[in-house]
């Protein structure tokens, strides 16, 4: 196995987008097919778009649901609050579990960036510093990508005229990522919760794919990554995905190379975010914040 490569949050040159995270933008949202799955269903992209005229750094949302369920809608007041800071944001549908398990839905988001990348321009975005903010099982995908982002089961899905462009990002900033899905699925066990082992045992099949596909057992088996910049903000109070393994993540992810920022949230749940209030606010400005770092304003 080779080593991890390490990508400074910088990437090593000046793009000349520029990010305010204290400016305050009116934005416009749109949208437009992404792809067809093999099943026939048209999976969308909704476009927040900030007005003017740019070019505006690239955010690829990527929703959570446990891999089964939810959709582009999913996290649309963080996906506005960051649109009206100066960022294009991009919200994508994926394929659910139901229709089609692991690697499907990753396979869309590696597609997502790459056809992200290219249509870009078209709504006043500069793609090539491209980030992701991803939640839940969102996060666990964009974990996936950032680590593997050449891997040919996920680059499956050719983009047609744009066989040159990559599925490299820039940098990941997550609410509560499934870090470790097999932690996941025995927490899961322990509590009884019947819906959430189900919504697990649905989407790795077969079941094998929860080793080949956990971010922290590829950090252990030190496998040939690449490390992106990751901001990682967890509920204190998160019994679903629990503290202590995202703390354990963080520490392989740094032990590895890497830049992992874990910011605890104290008296917060798992999808503390969908709620109105200060700690909601603090996640939305630590996410710009996080941002023009990478983007080094």
């Amino acid at each position: 196995m080779g080593a991890a490569v390490c990508v400074p949050g910088a990437a090593g040159a000046d793009t000349g987008t520029r990010y305010d995270p204290g400016a305050a933008f009116e934005i416009g949202t749109h949208e437009v097919e992404l792809r067809r799955t093999a099943a026939g269903r048209t999976l969308m992209a909704r476009i927040y778009q900030p007005a003017g005229a740019g070019p505006f750094p690239v955010v690829l949302d990527l929703h959570g649901g446990a891999w089964n369920a939810k959709d582009r809608h999913a996290e649309e007041p963080m996906d506005r609050a960051l649109a009206a800071s100066g960022l294009l944001v991009v919200a994508i549908d994926m394929t659910l579990a139901p229709e089609a398990p692991y690697p499907a839905c990753v396979q869309d988001a590696n597609y997502g960036v790459r056809w992200l990348k290219s249509k870009a321009a078209s709504w006043n975005g500069d793609g090539s510093r491209l980030g992701i903010f991803g939640s839940s099982s969102g996060g666990h995908v964009a974990e996936l990508l950032a680590m593997r982002p050449r891997d040919p089961r996920y680059n499956a899905i050719p983009l047609p005229g744009s066989a040159n462009v990559d599925a490299t990002v820039a940098y990941v900033a997550m609410r509560s990522p499934v870090s470790n899905p097999l932690a996941r699925f025995q927490n899961a066990e322990r509590l009884k919760r019947d819906s959430m082992v189900a919504n697990t045992t649905t989407f790795f099949k077969p079941w094998d794919t929860i080793h080949e596909s956990n971010p922290q057992e590829i950090l252990e088996r030190h496998e040939a990554i690449t490390l992106v910049p990751l901001l990682i903000m967890q509920g204190a109070l998160d019994d679903n995905v629990l503290p202590a393994v995202q703390q354990q993540f963080a520490a392989s992810y740094k032990a590895a190379g890497g830049d992992c920022q874990l910011q605890v949230f104290e008296g917060c749940e798992h999808e503390w975010v969908a709620t109105p209030g200060p700690q909601t606010d603090r996640a939305r400005a630590m996410v710009k914040a996080f941002i023009a770092r990478q983007l080094k304003t």
